[in-house]
């Protein structure tokens, strides 16, 4: 994602809504981020994905057998640890 302060985006906006279309523009204040500037069409589908929500008791019965045998890789253990 292309980053930019503030400063440099008000002093040449045309510029960052030109790579907007093709990709979000992160804007920051003081090295921190404040902005993502996107596409309408990509908020859009953002919006849309966060608003979906599926109920585990909802699964359809293959998802559940698929996660019961599902393994987790063994490059992951050290994790555990951390749960504990």
């Amino acid at each position: 994602m292309a980053t930019v302060d503030s400063v440099i985006f008000h002093r040449r906006p045309e510029e960052f809504l030109h790579q907007a279309r093709h990709g979000p523009v992160e804007i920051t204040r003081h090295g921190r981020r404040e902005l993502v500037l996107m596409r309408a069409d990509h908020y859009d589908w953002l919006r849309a994905a966060a608003q979906r929500r599926h109920r585990t008791a909802e699964a359809a019965d293959v998802v559940i057998d698929a996660v019961e045998r599902a393994e987790m890789d063994a490059g992951f253990t050290p994790l555990d640890a951390l749960l504990r």
